[in-house]
């Protein structure tokens, strides 16, 4: 399959020559995992991450954490969502990561041009206007990636749900240099 390692006309035209013939980039990715289930070998490990650690950041398609963290299948648990915030959603898979998984480590990881810094809270008063209903989330975005890493950092360190607070560290990764910058909490 195809990925963001490519040129980037490749798997756009790709993409565009299938839906034209018909199938859509879900039926595309659908054909992609039939291939690679007729490879596929039973790895024969459980949902324990390996190296004991949860890494918590951006969905942005930019970020290959695995690759630019060294990271194996297995090796960790990986959750992601809109900026890499720790949001209550974040917490409780955190949780479950630490208490029934076994996890003690915590990485959390925001990157630069986020899309995050871009949009504001007035992003739910429009959904709200466009479809008659106020989202029960806040969109937390922010102007400053390293601020947020701290705030994402102490919501973890103080989550009483969490039993290993004590190894949680923050970083931006540089999209452009493939860089992590590490960010030192507030003391």
């Amino acid at each position: 399959m195809s990925t963001s390692t490519h040129s980037p006309a490749g798997p756009s035209a790709s993409v565009a020559g299938q839906a034209g013939a018909g199938g859509t980039v879900t039926d595309r990715l659908v054909e992609a995992n039939v291939r690679y289930a007729a490879e596929f070998e039973d790895p024969g490990m459980d949902a324990k991450p390996v190296l004991r650690v949860a890494v918590v950041a951006c969905m942005d398609a930019r970020l290959d954490l695995h690759d630019a963290l060294g990271l194996s299948l297995g090796d960790c648990h990986t959750i992601r969502n809109a900026g890499g915030v720790v949001t209550d959603d974040v917490i409780r898979s955190l949780t479950i990561s630490q208490r029934a998984l076994g996890t003690r480590s915590v990485i959390l990881i925001h990157h630069t041009n986020c899309g995050l810094e871009s949009i504001t809270e007035e992003f739910r008063q429009e959904l709200e206007a466009e479809v008659g209903q106020r989202p029960v989330w806040a969109v937390e975005a922010y102007k400053d990636a390293d601020q947020d890493v701290r705030q994402s950092m102490q919501r973890v360190r103080t989550s009483p749900f969490l039993l290993h607070t004590d190894d949680v560290r923050g970083f931006v990764f540089d999209v452009t240099s493939g860089l992590l910058r590490e960010i030192l909490p507030v003391s």
